[in-house]
């Protein structure tokens, strides 16, 4: 189903919104052809709206790679997983960028400011791919599908297409719930233009994103019988263990129990692990893969843009490192490394290798930042399959590896930690089960294997097993590591061998722009 769909995804060419009427008259029609009545005149409309609220998440805009559908940052920086991914791993000890673009050194340092353009970059994005999701709503109501003729089973497929649209939706909400705490939030109930979007707090915004994830699951098809990249009852149920995970930093309110309560509903809904770690970021990764979620898929050649996993291959390596051997004959830019606190967490002390810690080069120390080979490069992702072969890629350059946004190792992970903070309905005892899982197929046999496990345990194997997976920030902080002076990083705090940084950051600031275009908002404290 994978190449359909990312087919399907790449050619998606339905306007994101319609917005163009008269601020003084709502009543007036856009003045272009493209119009709901045109676009949703039938099933087969609404099929391709879904598949434009998907495609928002893999492409920076229906034009092509040299167009975004957000203002004010480069096109070539506006996908929304590589500025999801920046956010947070730069910001961390996971990774540092050698490029001085606007913005980047900042992350790096952890300094940024109110006007940093891909923290307001990722804002955007989010915002703007809820408010596609909001209009598909108001689009595909009952009432809406009765005046349009749509009755019997297309109907009732629509609704399953509704209940994806509040996933992905729910899901936008939380990457600003984690990142931004406290944004505007608006509902296909609120009408476009009319009254600027209120402001939400982080414990409401929480309420909401766990609501809707519950009023939905029934209508969701169940675990792995929906169509490849597209979300189902497996999606809800882990974003939800990860929400609950990170509810004391959310709310103030611990709930380890909800946590081991749907990472075992995951767990228990007949995925598994993939038997080689590796093969799960290879360019064939949809294939005999019952561990991975929900993905965003990416087509090297149909549906490129210069963020999503052409970044994450092409930004960790450079022209030394033969790049036609990672699927991007033609790439390599040189820019991303770790820090040398993440090839720390791979020791070797008995010559039994943890296979999961991919690097190359021979410098672990970042002594200066702009000096790509100051860190190893991280060689995790490929544009290559299992078999050895590469995918068509446009220009030799871009990748269709998909990238897996839930995968079955972070619910072992929540489920243990969310036992060890005390949560109840799991045990110790099945935690080190599922932690021995993972270290045996990493080491290839039991040698790896721990008897005992404690809280700091599960931050680390976080960094083992999640590494440049989008999770280290936020783990940071519900570890009270991001921002305290007790775990350092190189040039954390912009002072090479690091240093505190003020507690406000362990949230992003409302973008300056639209604190000025939006009078309901209030900036974050500190900023």
């Amino acid at each position: 189903m994978k190449h359909s769909f990312k087919t399907i995804l790449a050619t998606a060419t339905l306007l994101l919104s319609l917005n163009s009427c008269k601020k003084s008259d709502l009543n007036l029609k856009p003045v272009n052809d493209v119009t709901s009545e045109t676009v949703y005149a039938n099933a087969a409309g609404y099929k391709q709206g879904l598949v434009k609220l998907y495609a928002s998440y893999a492409l920076t805009s229906s034009q092509g790679s040299d167009v975004s559908d957000i203002g004010g940052i480069n096109s070539g920086f506006a996908d929304f997983l590589r500025l999801f991914w920046t956010s947070q791993e730069l910001t961390t000890d996971e990774a540092i960028c050698a490029w001085g673009d606007v913005g980047i050194p900042e992350l790096n340092n952890g300094t940024w400011a109110v006007d940093n353009v891909f923290l307001r970059g990722l804002y955007s994005r989010s915002i703007l791919q809820i408010t596609v999701c909001n209009e598909f709503l108001r689009e595909s109501t009952p009432e809406k599908l009765a005046g349009r003729g749509i009755t019997g089973s297309a109907a009732t497929d629509i609704e399953k297409y509704r209940a994806e649209a509040r996933f992905l939706r729910a899901y936008q909400y939380w990457v600003l719930l984690d990142g931004f705490g406290n944004p505007p939030f608006i509902t296909e109930d609120d009408e476009i233009g009319k009254v600027a979007p209120k402001q939400t707090t982080r414990a409401a915004l929480f309420a909401y994103i766990e609501s809707e994830l519950k009023a939905i699951e029934s209508t969701l098809a169940a675990p792995r019988t929906n169509e490849y990249g597209r979300a189902d009852q497996g999606a809800a149920w882990a974003l939800l263990a990860r929400l609950y995970l990170n509810a004391q930093v959310y709310t103030g309110t611990p709930k380890y129990t909800e946590a081991i309560t749907y990472s075992s509903k995951v767990i228990s809904a007949g995925y598994a692990l993939k038997a080689n770690y590796k093969d799960l970021f290879l360019a064939d990764n949809n294939v005999n893969n019952l561990e991975t979620i929900l993905t965003i898929n990416y087509d090297g050649s149909k549906g490129t843009n210069y963020g999503g996993t052409t970044f994450l291959i092409n930004a960790a390596i450079n022209g030394d490192m033969n790049p036609t051997s990672y699927g991007v004959p033609n790439g390599g830019w040189g820019g991303n490394r770790t820090r040398q606190n993440l090839p720390a967490l791979f020791p070797d002390p008995n010559g039994n290798a943890d296979k999961r810690g991919t690097f190359f080069g021979t410098k672990n120390n970042v002594d200066e930042v702009g000096v790509f080979t100051d860190g190893l490069r991280v060689t995790k992702f490929k544009n290559v399959t299992s078999t050895g072969t590469t995918p068509a890629s446009l220009n030799g350059t871009f990748s269709s590896l998909d990238f897996p946004l839930f995968r079955l190792a972070e619910q072992y992970l929540i489920y243990g930690e969310a036992v060890m903070r005390g949560g109840t309905g799991g045990s110790i005892a099945q935690a080190v089960t599922y932690i021995n899982a993972l270290r045996q197929r990493a080491y290839g046999n039991a040698s790896g294997n721990v008897s005992t496990i404690n809280i700091d345990f599960f931050l680390d194997e976080r960094g083992r097993e999640l590494y440049w997976e989008g999770h280290r920030r936020t783990d940071l902080v519900r570890y009270n590591k991001f921002t305290e002076g007790t775990y350092l990083w190189p040039f954390k705090g912009g002072v090479k061998a690091g240093t505190a940084i003020p507690t406000f950051r362990n949230i992003f600031p409302i973008p300056a722009a639209d604190l000025i275009a939006n009078p309901n908002l209030k900036q974050n404290t500190g900023y």
